[in-house]
């Protein structure tokens, strides 16, 4: 499994569908989740968890985060106590998280990582009391129901402005306590590569870690959407090698002012993509 600040696609995969595990990891993606909720039809709950831990118990078993229920439903005890027999599970994500005493509750029962999805008003109102919480690791968001919930209307250039206050609130709560970059939603058209790469290249320049994806056929699109362009490697190659030569904080290159910000920024490109 990649090192969770590393992971760039996080692919789930009904529970259901637990044979489709080995195919989601084959599809490069960095992460997987096995889905107990939207996924999972009620009277299927059950033997859905006893596929997981049919999985978890088998041969071979790789490390998946698990989307149990929302705290408000029926089934969040069942799912607790089912993961509370998988140590090794690489995390939990809460849906229509809205209380940090959830966050908390999760982590000090499981020992695990917790991934709060934001799917509501009360819950985007109640980010800065849950990023405090115990054993929280990032934040995504459900963004289809937020705007059932806010009353915005998907597809529309409002919904796109919602969209983007709500990454913004994200990052800049992430950032303040130490977090790591929020996760970005899924996006719905599995067969529209060229709109998914627009999406990667929004919210990676907006400074977010990762995305949701409902399809193996998503992996290699966000994967190469983040690919740096070989320009802008040899943009950065010359930035770290004058600076290494000058010894100077401040310097032009290709007649663009280069200061701290700029070198840190092609360092990190450097150190990532070389």
């Amino acid at each position: 499994m990649a090192n969770v600040a590393n992971i760039k696609t996080w692919l789930f995969v009904p529970a259901t569908r637990i044979d489709r595990v080995s195919k989601a990891f084959a599809s490069s993606a960095d992460a997987v989740i096995v889905d107990l909720e939207d996924a999972v039809a009620l009277e299927d709950k059950a033997q859905a968890r006893k596929a997981l831990q049919g999985y978890y118990d088998s041969a071979d078993y790789q490390p998946v985060w698990v989307r149990i229920n929302q705290a408000s439903s029926i089934d969040f005890a069942k799912d607790i106590t089912a993961c509370e027999q998988m140590p090794n599970l690489a995390g939990i994500i809460l849906p229509k998280a809205e209380q940090a005493t959830d966050i908390e509750y999760i982590h000090h029962l499981t020992g695990l990582s917790v991934i709060a999805l934001i799917e509501n008003a009360i819950g985007l109102h109640r980010v800065d009391a849950m990023a405090k919480a115990s054993g929280l690791l990032a934040f995504s968001y459900g963004f289809l129901d937020l705007c059932n919930d806010l009353g915005a209307q998907v597809g529309t250039p409002a919904a796109d402005i919602v969209a983007n206050q709500i990454r913004y609130q994200l990052i800049l709560t992430s950032k303040i306590n130490q977090l790591l970059p929020p996760i970005d939603t899924v996006y719905p058209d599995f067969n529209d590569a060229k709109g998914l790469g627009a999406r990667v290249q929004l919210w990676s320049q907006m400074g977010m870690s990762g995305m949701l994806c409902i399809h193996p056929k998503q992996v290699a699109v966000v994967q190469n959407a983040l690919k740096p362009t070989a320009a802008e490697i040899e943009f950065a190659r010359r930035v770290v090698e004058e600076y290494e030569r000058s010894g100077q904080a401040v310097f032009k290159v290709d007649g663009e002012m280069v200061d701290a910000p700029v070198i840190q920024r092609c360092m990190r490109l450097l150190s990532t993509n070389t």
